[in-house]
Parts: structure tokens; C-alpha cells; sequence
């Protein structure tokens, strides 16, 4: 972690911080704004691009007639899994969720270059596949599937599902700050998730509040055939983005804000 969001940290953990709603709201619309149409179209070409992916290792695996069975099977519901089943799913989320978490990261970097009006492009998506920060993006995505399946697995076969999702939600909630602690705090992933905690927990319910009206904004791309969700979900990682702009802030010193030199305090 640099110095400077060392500093910031500092102060948080001893006297907190103050967050305005309003200005927080606005400001993610602006940058929503500049992101939302280049966005969604990365994230269009990104979708059909893995769902026809994961239907030809399907059709691979298990045949084109057997793989469109188990896609559409009432079975495959993770409520009706049993065990085996169970963990045969969580390892599957875990690794693409593993996987694409740098792709997601780089909606945040799209979001910070936005801000201060520098050009992104379609690679600006795929930056972090090939920067020093991809092993802890990886690395901290996998420790918090990794938890929230476990989770998830334990409550479904206990057969309380809403549980599980109120559970997994918390989780995302108090860890939601995680990939930009780590791209722009240059902070460990360990770390980073610990700062994602403490940072979440001296104002929840503000913080709640802005993610809650965040989560709403993406559904509303439902009303638009659907696939208008795939335009409305960088909503939710300008407000991220935000958040951390208004809590952390960004070292003055250029060179200190792009530093790869991983620190632990």
C-alpha cells in the first residue's frame, strides 16, 4: 500500500470518515455518463463471447443434445444439487469468477480514466490481464469465492437458500471495495480485503444505501429487452469507483498513484 493511502487509512480506522449521499450520486451519474455506452457494448461482446464459449466445452464435453439437457435441467438448480453437485458448482463459479475478475477491474480503471478525462479503449478492458496487479486481483477474487461458496454450499444443502444469499450479499457488501484497494492503493489482496472491511463497516448504511440505489439502476436495464442490463451494470462500478475517490482519494504524486511495488502495513 503507498504511502499516502497508508496515511488515509489511518485516519479512517481512528476517526472515520464523512460521505454525502448527494454529491457521491451525482458525481457517479457524470462518470456513468462517459462510460455507459463503451461499456456496455465491451460487456455485450464479453457476454456472447463466453456464453457461446461455455456452451461449445458443454457441447465438448458432454455432446450437443446432452449439453443443452443439463443447461436447461431443473436438476442443475443448486437447491436440488446434492454434495458432489454442490461442490462441482462451486469450483465452476469460483473459477470464472477467478478468472474474469481482471476483466472487471478494468471497468474500474475505464471509470477512473472518465474522471480525468483520459482516452479508454476496448483494451482498456484487458489492461490488468497484463500488469503486476493481476495476481493479487486473483488472488483476493478466489479468497472471496472461495468463502462465499463455501457458504453458499453449506447453507443450500441445508436447504435455506434465502440465507445463503443474504449471507453471500454481506459478504460482497463489506468486500465491494476490494479490486480498487488493490489497482489503485497498490495494496496486497489480504490487505485489501481487511481495508474493504473497515472501511464498509464505519459507515454501512450510507454506503449500503448508494449500492442499494446502484443495484436498482442496473435491473432498470431489464425494462429495456433485457439485454439493456449489460448497459446499466457500469452504474454499479462508477458508484464503487466513487466511493473510493471520495474515502481514499488518489496520491497527488503521478507516480505514487501507478507504483507497483506491493506494500503490507
Amino acid at each position: 500500500m503507498n504511502a499516502p493511502v497508508k496515511k488515509r487509512m489511518d485516519e479512517i480506522k481512528s476517526q472515520g470518515y464523512n460521505i454525502d449521499f448527494g454529491d457521491v450520486f451525482n458525481q457517479t451519474i457524470e462518470n456513468y455518463k462517459k462510460i455507459a455506452m463503451y461499456g456496455g457494448l465491451v460487456l455485450f461482446m464479453f457476454f456472447v463471447v463466453f456464453i457461446l464459449g461455455l456452451a461449445g466445452i458443454f457441447a465438448v464435453i458432454f455432446g450437443t443434445d446432452e449439453a443443452l439437457t443439463i443447461l436447461k435441467a431443473e436438476d442443475f438448480k443448486p437447491e436440488n444439487l446434492d454434495l458432489y453437485g454442490l461442490l462441482i458448482l462451486s469450483l465452476i463459479s469460483i473459477a470464472i469468477g477467478t478468472l474474469i475478475s481482471p476483466f472487471i477491474a478494468g471497468l474500474f480503471k475505464m471509470a477512473h480514466n472518465a474522471d480525468i478525462d483520459e482516452e479508454f479503449h476496448v483494451s482498456t478492458m484487458f489492461h490488468y490481464y497484463k500488469t503486476p496487479y493481476v495476481q493479487e486481483i486473483i488472488i483476493a477474487t478466489f479468497l472471496i469465492a472461495a468463502v462465499d461458496s463455501f457458504i453458499r454450499g453449506v447453507i443450500n444443502y441445508a436447504e435455506i437458500p434465502v440465507l445463503g444469499a443474504v449471507l453471500s450479499a454481506i459478504l460482497s457488501f463489506f468486500t465491494f471495495l476490494t479490486i480498487p484497494l488493490i489497482i489503485f492503493g497498490n495494496s496486497k489482496a489480504l490487505h485489501a480485503i481487511e481495508t474493504s472491511i473497515v472501511i464498509v463497516a464505519k459507515q454501512p448504511f450510507i454506503l449500503f444505501a448508494l449500492l442499494i440505489v446502484g443495484v436498482i439502476a442496473v435491473f432498470l436495464g431489464f425494462f429495456a429487452c433485457c439485454i439493456g442490463i449489460l448497459f446499466t451494470i457500469p452504474f454499479i462500478y462508477s458508484m464503487s469507483y466513487i466511493i473510493y475517490k471520495y474515502i481514499i482519494g488518489f496520491p497527488e504524486n503521478k507516480e505514487e498513484e501507478v507504483s507497483t511495488n506491493f506494500e503490507t502495513l
